[in-house]
């Protein structure tokens, strides 16, 4: 199904727009709308398919190792193998784009049992038009083959639309309208999205579906999501903690879900609800260098509008009966604990009181909660690369367990909170782990995930049956 400029535009702004495009939609209703892999049992052997995969990976040795994504892509796979279709997968490794996954196709091979042949040079974006030379290697595969392009962000057009604005869509329309076209015509007409932590506004991710005559979300995906996503929904306890202090926008849509009774708070995000806590109740505290307007170009900065922001949280959460817990001491920068920060001082840990603050009000958080609650962790209390300030997160990763062993489901939201667990427990210590941070919070946050919202389009633009 062939797109317009004009129409391409149209599909931009709304991928752009993220939530202000639908505000009434929720993750379920994203779901609920797109088609699953079974939803293609129909088509014949020999369908050429295209799959977006989790291929930001680098294997080591052997199988097992650094391939944790590849690995999730082999139910999908194994799926259409067994149906004889023609399966490209297509993806990224890195941000670089002279990246390569020639291990990547290689590992894969092995994963599968066969070979995996990879397409180098399949884009020339001078005329922007698929090669000759990709197009007939695909088209001369045997049925069940399987087959990688190389880095789709070797290619600019792949990241045209990271930093753009709606004003710049209109001057992109035309390129990317080229780019879904040829794709379609000349790779793959029909679409498979089986890489969760995909969440960048990638053509591949967001643009493509728009020329597919069928799209589907792949079985690990969507397992994903109709599993341990959704059971995040119910979170009566969160613990946020990081650098980035944006994830406010994202406690607070968790927040207003109504679920929420508990807030565990390090990082950024704590210096603006403990700032907020303290101009409420009287008793105002200094963030120290996170509040000093010469560091505001520092990703550590917390602007006045946030704290204004975390004040109404505050507020707001008081009024629901949610408990906001955050840290009484602080590790900075010469590995001194101090009570409070001074204005030349940053923190880059939560201290020893603290810590046994979170774990006695841990202890009343099981006290009070009915079996089979859950609790959803995002992130690390601190620099915990820094052997000087691991002492938090490495101490608190032990309540995860303690928690699961009180009966309660422990999510991992992935990234660097995945990183801990690995690094200071054990997998069985908490229920889940997801393997894509980002994602999960734009899941359970305030914005759609940008290729579930291009999913549901295809289906509304009627080049998908559910």
């Amino acid at each position: 199904m062939t797109i317009s400029a004009e129409q391409m535009s149209q599909w931009c702004q709304t991928m752009l727009a993220g939530r202000a495009a639908a505000p009434e939609l929720e993750l379920v209703d994203y779901l609920d709308a797109v088609p699953r892999l079974d939803s293609l049992a129909d088509l014949p052997a020999g369908t050429a398919v295209a799959i977006r995969g989790d291929v930001d990976a680098k294997p080591g040795a052997q199988i097992g190792e650094g391939d944790i994504r590849l690995r999730s892509m082999v139910n999908s796979l194994s799926y259409g193998r067994d149906r004889g279709w023609k399966q490209i997968i297509l993806g990224h490794i890195g941000r670089k784009p002279e990246g390569s996954l020639a291990k990547v196709a290689a590992r894969i091979g092995q994963i599968l049992e066969c070979e995996v042949p990879l397409i180098t040079d399949w884009l020339d974006e001078e005329t922007m038009t698929i090669s000759a030379a990709a197009a007939d290697q695909i088209k001369s595969s045997e049925p069940s083959a399987v087959i990688v392009l190389e880095n789709t962000r070797r290619y600019d057009i792949e990241r045209a639309l990271w930093k753009a604005t709606a004003e710049d869509v209109p001057q992109l329309a035309e390129k990317l309208a080229k780019f879904a076209n040829e794709f379609s015509e000349k790779i793959a007409k029909v679409y498979v999205h089986e890489a969760l932590s995909a969440g960048s506004q990638d053509a591949s991710s967001v643009v493509l579906p728009a020329a597919m005559e069928r799209v589907a979300l792949g079985n690990y995906a969507a397992s994903e999501f109709d599993g341990p996503m959704r059971k995040c929904l119910e979170t009566q306890l969160v613990v946020f903690s990081g650098l980035k202090i944006d994830k406010l926008d994202d406690l607070e849509v968790m927040i207003n879900r109504g679920t929420i009774r508990h807030v565990f708070a390090a990082g950024s995000l704590a210096m603006a609800l403990k700032k907020a806590i303290g101009e409420i109740d009287g008793k105002p505290c200094c963030l120290g260098l996170a509040e000093d307007p010469s560091h505001a170009d520092k990703p550590y900065y917390i602007p006045a509008e946030r704290i204004e922001q975390a004040i109404q949280m505050i507020k707001s959460g008081r009024e629901k009966g949610i408990e906001f817990v955050t840290p009484v001491d602080s590790v900075i920068e010469d590995g001194s604990i101090v009570n409070q920060l001074q204005p030349d001082q940053q923190q880059f840990d939560i201290g020893p009181k603290s810590s046994e603050l979170f774990e006695e009000r841990v202890g009343a958080f099981l006290a009070t909660s009915p079996q089979g609650a859950v609790a959803f962790h995002n992130g690390v209390f601190g620099m915990f690369e820094d052997p000087r300030f691991e002492a938090g997160t490495k101490r608190f990763i032990s309540q995860l367990q303690r928690m699961t062993d009180a009966g309660v489901e422990v999510f991992v939201g992935g990234g660097e909170g995945g990183k801990a667990l690995e690094r200071y427990g054990q997998a069985d210590w908490v229920t889940h782990v997801f393997t894509a941070g980002g994602t999960v919070l734009n899941a359970l946050g305030g914005e759609p995930v940008p290729y579930l919202a291009a999913l549901r389009a295809a289906v509304q633009r009627g080049v998908a049956r559910v």
